[in-house]
């Protein structure tokens, strides 16, 4: 009898698209690791992004002027729906904003827990300069307390819980610029929380020539809204439902006012795409997620990109399962029904709905493996095959 040592047995090869969804995959779970990892651990993964030693405890109280005095010495801040107002001592929910001695001051400032390099796909951003890369920024806290928050332990904790860096705004732009990046990225973290630190950030990146992109939940006032997205070039919002109640119970928050933001957002020719995590059981009906994609293509056009993300258990719906593909193949089929042109599946490397259509003539102008862009078509902002806009910024 013949045996076979395990040194002779050989696999058949792997073809491309075989071998970039294995690739994607190893990619994919590092990348998640890292951004549900502590902040410690994800600035230990970013390799060198700063030369500072990140430091815990560090902040350094920044004056901000979206506080407006009331009575008592008391101090109401403006920035988000919330506008909490705070007595002399008093911190804010968001944990990042605090009234000292009378003066509304911003507790994140230059202080980000988090900066990293990564693939501008993993905002998501899938329709600006595809396959570049961009310098994430983020600090600690959030205006919002979603159960289903994939950064819990940097956004729903205080500044001084972390560690973080020292980091002004001319020396992120500085790594920026040195690394040969094509853009920064307020991301991970809400950056809503720091407005002020992200506004100077922005256009200093601006005046060197780079692309600032913005992920956000959107739960922030019209008038800072309207100041931030003259310097913004593309933002991602994260639309998690269209039920009020889900966003009180779940999200902590109002729905209303980030539908306000969002036509703001649209409004100023600012790219915008939206991500909406499909979570089992709490907004993963069909019928509701028809309603929202029809406000999407009537508010805000039928080419706006939506990015269906697959829910992981974590903090604290750690006990509901993940999102079924089939699932999230049903809920893309209802939001093109429902008119949208441009419906992405995420967090299922390797799926169809991660590559971009031509809505007219049907052909793929990009496709992708989980953040690695496999082939990329689009010819000066257009379908090589019919010519047909695809929107975006490509250059």
């Amino acid at each position: 009898m013949q045996h076979t040592s395990p040194a002779s047995t050989t696999s058949p090869p792997l073809n491309r698209k075989q071998f970039l969804k294995a690739a994607a995959c190893g990619l994919c779970a590092p990348s998640l690791a890292t951004m549900l990892a502590s902040p410690r651990q994800a600035q230990a993964q970013a390799g060198g992004a700063a030369s500072q030693t990140a430091q815990r405890g560090l902040v350094q109280p920044h004056p901000s002027p979206w506080f407006s005095p009331v009575d008592g010495n008391a101090v109401q801040c403006g920035l988000c729906p919330r506008q909490c107002i705070l007595a002399p001592g008093q911190r804010s929910p968001c944990r990042a904003r605090e009234n000292r001695s009378g003066q509304g001051v911003s507790l994140t400032y230059a202080n980000p827990a988090l900066i990293q390099e990564d693939p501008v796909e993993r905002k998501p951003f899938f329709h600006v300069v595809p396959g570049s890369r961009a310098l994430s920024v983020s600090t600690a806290g959030c205006n919002l307390h979603c159960k289903f928050c994939e950064v819990w332990d940097m956004a729903l904790v205080r500044p001084e819980d972390v560690h973080a860096y020292d980091l002004p705004p001319e020396a992120v732009v500085a790594h920026a610029q040195a690394a040969g990046l094509r853009s920064v990225s307020f991301a991970f973290g809400e950056p809503v929380i720091f407005y002020e630190y992200m506004l100077d950030v922005a256009r200093l990146a601006r005046n060197a020539g780079m692309l600032n992109l913005l992920h956000t939940a959107a739960y922030i006032r019209p008038e800072p809204l309207q100041e931030l997205c003259e310097v913004i070039d593309a933002a991602n919002v994260d639309l998690k439902g269209f039920d009020p109640a889900f966003y009180r119970e779940v999200v902590g928050g109002e729905l209303q006012p980030v539908l306000d933001a969002l036509r703001i957002i649209k409004r100023s020719g600012v790219h915008l795409e939206l991500t909406s995590v499909v979570i089992p059981t709490l907004n993963d009906d069909m019928n509701a997620l028809a309603e929202m994609c029809r406000w999407i293509a009537g508010e805000l056009g039928p080419d706006t990109p939506l990015h269906l993300a697959r829910f992981y258990p974590l903090y604290r719906l750690s006990a509901l399962p993940r999102t079924p593909v089939s699932i999230l193949d049903q809920a893309r089929e209802t939001a093109q029904n429902a008119g949208l042109r441009f419906v992405y599946v995420a967090k299922v490397p390797g799926h169809d709905g991660e590559n971009t259509f031509c809505p007219d003539c049907g052909q793929a102008v990009i496709t992708r493996v989980g953040f690695i862009v496999d082939q990329m078509r689009v010819d000066s902002g257009r379908c090589p095959d019919c010519q047909r806009e695809i929107p975006g910024i490509w250059s």
